[in-house]
Order: structure tokens, then sequence, then C-alpha cells
């Protein structure tokens, strides 16, 4: 198990120091006409980010991960937390209901809101998208025993909403992923095949390709947000999709 990341020390210090760091199928999988495109996304965001000396690559097999220390300043982190608190609702899922093992508090952030707008073109332009390619900036809140089991931000085709989601921007690509706080114990996020285990960082961004190279989704990106134990949990999320979302 790699354990990566130490509070209050960036990723790449860390990684030096400690060397650490389900849902229902309705048909037959068919094949992703998106893959080509997916394919030069990961090109050319994996060559931004290694070419980037703010970005760390987690030296991980199978998996395409990097983390940003110090993405967000402690004012926009608080900032942000109290926006999350004002959207938060029970987090909705593409699976059945409580099955689904998502327990937290969700809420989309208004996209309008100029310092939102502002945060999310910094994270556009560290990883080269295009702002039409990604979703609305979703914030979540994790009480004690709150978690996301593991699970995927990818599609498969064979899942029942592959259709529409097919009509709201394609396969998703890219995830973006910011810790507003630390947490006294618990919520790490876990990659379990990979495996690596992620402490939340105040301030900081991890972006992982749900993809392999070659555009076909990859099984290595399974991964959840553990229970919080002590302490509330607050992060940002952004996804990236094949095509301008819709």
């Amino acid at each position: 198990m790699v354990n990566a990341g130490i509070a209050g020390l960036s990723f790449r210090y860390a990684w030096a120091m400690t060397g650490t760091i389900m849902l229902p199928f309705r048909r037959a999988a068919g094949r992703d006409p998106d893959t080509p495109a997916l394919k030069r996304i990961g090109d050319a965001v994996r060559a931004r980010l290694d070419g980037d000396p703010a970005a760390f690559r987690i030296p991980v097999d199978g998996l395409e991960i990097y983390g940003v220390s110090g993405f967000f300043t402690e004012a926009e982190c608080q900032r942000l937390i109290a926006i999350v608190d004002s959207v938060a609702r029970p987090s909705p899922t593409y699976g059945e209901g409580e099955s689904s093992g998502r327990t937290s508090y969700t809420g989309d952030v208004d996209p309008a809101d100029p310092f939102i707008r502002m945060l999310q073109r910094r994270i556009d332009d560290l990883l080269g998208m295009e702002p039409t390619l990604g979703e609305t900036l979703q914030g979540q809140r994790y009480a004690p025993g709150q978690e996301f089991r593991a699970h995927f931000d990818h599609f498969n085709p064979s899942q029942r909403f592959w259709d529409q989601e097919q009509a709201r921007g394609g396969q998703r690509s890219w995830t973006a992923m910011g810790y507003l706080n630390a947490v006294e114990e618990g919520g790490a996020t876990d990659f379990p095949k990979v495996p690596l285990n992620i402490p939340p960082q105040a301030g900081a961004l991890l972006v992982w390709n749900n993809m392999k190279r070659d555009g076909t989704p990859n099984p290595q990106a399974l991964h959840a947000g553990t229970p919080v134990v002590r302490g509330v949990k607050y992060v940002l999320t952004k996804w990236y999709r094949a095509r301008p979302w819709a």
C-alpha cells in the first residue's frame, strides 16, 4: 500500500522523505466512439502536466495521477468551505440509492460566480483543457462515518444511463479533486488496485486520468473516499468529458 502525502508537506517532499504518499448493467457493452478523442486528451494533458514543475507525478504503476500542493490558498479554501455548506444536500448517485455506498453531502456551485469561474479557469489552465469540456465544479462534505465506497468516475457502455451521458458530452476523461481542509482522522482517497492511499491535505489538488493511454477505461482508476473518523472533510471535484459538456 502506497501512502501519498503528509499533511502540511508537498507531495514531492513527502514522497522523497517517506517513499509513500457496482453499478447495475443493462445490456452488452459496446465500443465507445469517443475513444480516439479520449486518447488525444490523455496525451495532451499528460504532456502538459509532465512539463509543469508544480505538478508531481505520483510514481505508481497502472495509473496516471498527479498532485499539486498549495493549489488553493487558505483564504480560498475557507471561502469554498462556506460555499459548499450553502449548497450541500444528500449526494445523488448513478446507482440504486444507498446501495451505491455514497453517504456524503454534495452540491453544484454557481458557475456564474466570478470567484468560481476564476478557480475553474485555473484548473482548466493547469490541465490545458478547453473550458467547454468541464462539468460544473461540485463540492462534497463528509461528516464522521460518511464515505463514498469504491467506484469509477468513468461510465461503461453497458450501464443503463450510457445513452443519456453520451448526449451530455460522452465519457469522462480526467478528474480533478481539491482538498479544502485536513481531517483529524480518516477520509483518505484510496485507489485499492494500485494500491495508493492519499490523506486530505488542505489546498492540494489531485488529478488523474480515468482512461488508459489507448483511451479506454482504466480499471486501475477504481477509488474510494474512505470513512471520516474524526472531523469533517471538504473537497471539490471537477470532471472532464470527451466532448463539450451539456
